[in-house]
């Protein structure tokens, strides 16, 4: 786990072996410049789970300082609200009708994640 001179104000979880997961969290690293963000590698040995290792791989989870663990596009949301240049989408989504709408979203995508995230390591060698 990092650790940081400052409490970061959220933690994300992630599938360190899927490769969407993998350019994802590097960007969002990159994004990070205040370092607010403790990201979980799952893949990894010394990764804490708070719940099922299997459930935390199988969607994407968050949980902010304090908050409670929430997962697919609030989790998302949540670690929007983190960075500030994607702050403004984060607030957003605090809205229902549109949490609802990245909710489904995001259920489209986890149905093509797989084949996506074979393409991506097939054409990233």
């Amino acid at each position: 786990m990092m650790k940081h001179s400052h409490e970061t104000k959220l933690t994300v979880w992630f599938d360190g072996a899927c490769p969407v997961c993998q350019r994802e969290i590097a960007l969002m690293r990159r994004l990070d410049w205040r370092r607010a963000i403790e990201f979980v590698d799952l893949q990894s040995p010394e990764s804490v789970c708070p719940l099922d290792r299997a459930a935390l791989l199988a969607r994407f989870h968050a949980r902010e300082v304090g908050g409670e663990i929430v997962s697919g596009a609030a989790a998302f949301a949540a670690m929007w609200r983190a960075i500030p240049l994607l702050r403004p989408l984060g607030l957003a989504a605090r809205w229902a009708p549109i949490l609802r709408v990245l909710e489904q979203l995001y259920l489209q995508f986890l149905k093509v994640r797989p084949r996506l995230g074979a393409w991506l390591s097939a054409n990233s060698q």
